[in-house]
């Protein structure tokens, strides 16, 4: 079987690869344009592998997806190339509309030429796996969840911009019969992220000893799933998936986010004391983001009871070894902070 991954040099993508190639015998097939967020490095022991192949292209080269078809013939697509900082979509929506929704209708159309020429066994096990965000959903009160069900109320471009991939995923399937599945995943966190993210950049700010930005007044709550439950949620979706079905794959770990800001001075106070005073002083609230959705939550029972999957990293445990990872690599830390620019503070995924 030969996979083919959108984005698998990004945070989560990376983590994908590094799952599908240390637990199964699947050639990968890496699409990537590397733009900022990209981290090659995470992928480097797979460059010497038979079974591993990089391209640097975009998801809108109609001519360079088809070539990649031709010549690879996947059995299946793990879509995940996207732009993903809602920070960044709020200054300009544009990159997100041409690589989120431009970009998945570009794969979705290459796919569906492709899938329509296989045979009839080809066509049977052929999947589409769009991976998106429990961000389409909106913003929750003080108590419920999101699932499956729950109504699509995007409040940001970044989430306009999934939500409207999301329902071109679903329109090739119910139009064309492409056999799709989507999965909706809450805030992702682990080694590799790039530190324009709320636990990443927190721990560059500690070790910077530069003021930790915080929106409002912190008070806004995320589910907090650690990246290697997400993959591994990812491949059992692939793996046993109902086609045609979308499945919410969450955390079960809701934080305000001043309290994992807190959390991670708490621990870097532990792990690398700062020399005067504590990191939690370098605290700073800040003008809030525009329509900054107050809760998310994902309800994951359907995956749950259908393929058994359940999140097995304790919250606590995840970000002490993220820390860990961090202080680790605070080369890598360091030179990815270059691309930052001033004020970005996210709690978004990918």
């Amino acid at each position: 079987m030969t996979i083919l991954i959108t984005g698998g040099s990004g945070f989560i993508g990376s983590a994908l690869i590094n799952h599908l190639m240390h637990t199964t015998k699947e050639t990968i097939v890496n699409l990537d344009a590397l733009t900022y967020a990209a981290n090659q490095q995470a992928l480097k022991h797979h460059e010497s592998s038979s079974r591993y192949h990089f391209i640097k292209g975009d998801i809108q080269d109609k001519n360079l997806l088809r070539n990649i078809f031709t010549q690879f013939k996947p059995s299946a697509i793990m879509h995940l190339a996207a732009e993903s900082h809602v920070d960044r979509s709020i200054e300009s929506a544009i990159p997100f509309l041409q690589t989120n929704v431009v970009g998945t209708v570009m794969l979705l159309t290459v796919a569906l030429n492709y899938w329509g020429k296989l045979n009839a066994l080809e066509k049977e096990s052929f999947r589409f796996h769009h991976v998106s965000t429990d961000e389409v959903y909106g913003t929750l009160g003080e108590e419920g969840l999101f699932s499956e069900e729950t109504p699509y109320d995007p409040r940001s471009p970044y989430s306009a911009s999934k939500a409207a991939s999301d329902h071109f995923v679903n329109a090739f399937y119910h139009t064309y019969g492409l056999p799709i599945l989507i999965t909706n995943c809450s805030n992702n966190y682990g080694p590799n992220q790039f530190p324009e993210k709320l636990i990443p950049l927190t721990i560059l700010k500690c070790l910077k000893n530069e003021s930790i930005p915080v929106y409002g007044k912190g008070e806004n709550i995320r589910d907090w799933l650690h990246v290697e439950d997400h993959v591994k949620g990812l491949t059992s979706v692939l793996k046993s998936g109902q086609v045609g079905e979308k499945y919410n794959i969450g955390g079960d770990s809701q934080r305000r986010n001043i309290d994992v800001v807190k959390l991670i001075c708490k621990l870097m106070n532990d792990k690398c004391p700062r020399n005067a005073g504590n990191y939690e002083d370098l605290i700073q609230f800040v003008k809030d983001r525009p329509g900054h959705d107050a809760r998310y939550a994902v309800d994951h029972q359907k995956i749950t009871s259908e393929l058994k999957w359940n999140p097995h990293i304790i919250f606590d445990d995840g970000i002490s070894k993220t820390i860990d990872w961090y202080l680790e690599n605070k080369e890598w830390l360091f030179s990815n902070s270059k691309a930052l620019s001033d004020g970005y503070q996210v709690e978004t995924k990918k």
